[in-house]
């Protein structure tokens, strides 16, 4: 820490050596508020990049940033490079002059070991020496104002040797005031005194120097007199307010010095701004016509969808007063052609299947069927016809067994029919019959052809019994 505070301690003791400890801070604000000017400008430029894209973004947001958040990053982040601009171009720079604050309060805290390079363990014994206790906030301080005496002096430089040739006395005084003291808002106490009432005017001063370099930058800044984010404006309300606050607590905290370079930061702060607004009055004038054409859009917009609304007041008008000719209430819905509306009801959802469903509007419907029972019947369906197929080819079995029967039974048929020519010489009106019922025979169906043929088989046996 203390490597990167040297290069600030070496500025500092050269405009003390030149100048006096108040004015050092003075000239030590300005120069670090000329060395960051690039970077203050820089800053400018973005802030109007960003100004001149808002009217994009908000209609990104319009678009995207409730329906699909990712889409809406991602065409920032397209946006962002498709223009060139770096949101956090110049937030982290915006933070240097606060880091610089501090390293000025470790400097203005401990100048034995910052300011006379005093090692950091021989700091105890210039306390031994001094005769000051080595405790408390601000010890170091009162050792180098007890240093102002040649004899203490003298035998700190002897004490310490070559540790102690950076030793030098210091003086804070500034237009009578002590600026290693630290401010008290009770400056009557013990008699009103130019140290005490100074000092707690110097806090004052640097409250109210903060406040109007608050201000004049938001002053520069703005780009459109119109409001363009209701919550940017109200953020910039916000730091107005907390940055003077803060001024005043850390006056009445820390010593008077961090006062005088604040109000050196707060002055060298609207000269820069102003110096920034004439060198970036092209950037503003543009960003200033960005700013006011996006109002203009945006108002068409809101006139815009105002006329849909009014015409939409009208349609719905216009239709109840065409519903209360017709008889129909107004929460009641329109009959339509076919349409009934129990059949898109689905349990207690009235229009599941639609305002206009008509179940047979593009013909009929097939009904859903489980592909379960689909596979189930398609299974069976192979298993019968397997199973057909087995039968036929179990009767084309049996009706190739068939004419070996038929030629074994055959000189028993022809027996047969000889008695049976005998019988009919006999018995003429039998004859009839049986000629009459002879035809009926081959009606039979092929089922009981072989029941038939069996049948025959046995009749000559019974003729042949009759014969004997």
């Amino acid at each position: 820490m203390d490597i990167i505070l040297k290069p600030f301690c070496w500025l500092l003791l050269i405009f003390y050596r030149f100048a006096g400890y108040g004015v050092a801070l003075i000239l030590f604000g300005f120069v670090v508020k000329l060395i960051l000017f690039p970077v203050t400008l820089k800053q400018k430029k973005s802030m109007i990049q960003m100004n001149m894209l808002s009217g994009r973004m908000q209609k990104l947001q319009a678009q995207y940033a409730k329906t699909n958040p990712e889409k809406y990053n991602e065409e920032v982040q397209k946006l962002y490079a498709q223009e060139h601009v770096n949101p956090m171009g110049g937030c982290m720079w915006s933070l240097v002059p606060m880091v610089v604050l501090i390293a000025l309060y470790r400097i203005i805290r401990m100048p034995i070991q910052m300011l006379m390079n005093v090692p950091k363990d021989m700091v105890a014994k210039v306390a031994e020496i001094t005769g000051v206790a080595n405790t408390g906030a601000y010890p170091q301080i009162a050792m180098a104002k007890a240093l102002n005496d040649p004899d203490i002096l003298a035998k700190a430089q002897a004490a310490l040797g070559d540790a102690g040739k950076g030793l030098f006395s210091m003086n804070f005084s500034f237009l009578g005031l002590d600026l290693d003291a630290i401010p008290t808002w009770k400056f009557w106490e013990g008699g009103i005194h130019w140290a005490t009432l100074g000092l707690f005017l110097l806090v004052l001063i640097s409250t109210a120097v903060s406040f109007l370099s608050m201000k004049v930058s938001m002053a520069t800044n703005k780009v459109n007199s119109q409001s363009q984010n209701e919550q940017m404006d109200k953020t910039n309300q916000s730091m107005m307010l907390m940055m003077p606050l803060m001024s005043l607590w850390i006056g009445f905290t820390v010593p008077a010095g961090l006062s005088v370079y604040w109000i050196s930061q707060y002055l060298m702060t609207m000269v820069q701004e102003v110096v920034c607004g004439k060198m970036l009055k092209k950037d503003y004038e543009a960003a200033r016509a960005a700013a006011a054409e996006a109002a203009r859009l945006a108002k068409e917009e809101e006139k815009r969808r105002k006329e849909e609304a009014r015409l939409e007041r009208a349609r719905r008008l216009e239709e109840e007063k065409l519903n209360k000719k017709k008889g129909i209430k107004k929460n009641e819905e329109p009959a339509q052609d076919g349409v009934n509306r129990d059949d898109s009801r689905e349990g207690i959802r009235a229009y599941a299947r639609g305002r206009a469903y008509i179940p047979n509007r593009f013909g009929e419907v097939t009904e859903y069927a489980d592909p379960n029972d689909l596979f189930r019947a398609r299974t069976e369906a192979a298993a019968a016809a397997a199973e057909a197929k087995k039968n036929k080819k179990a009767k084309k079995a049996e009706k190739e067994e068939l004419p070996a029967a038929q030629e074994q039974t055959a000189p028993v048929e022809e027996k047969a029919a000889e008695s049976q020519q005998a019988v009919s010489e006999e018995l003429p009106a039998e004859k009839e019959n049986t000629a009459s019922a002879a035809p009926a025979q081959p009606v039979q169906t092929e089922e009981v052809e072989v029941e038939v043929e069996q049948e025959e088989v046995e009749l000559p046996d019974n003729d042949e019994k009759e014969g004997v």
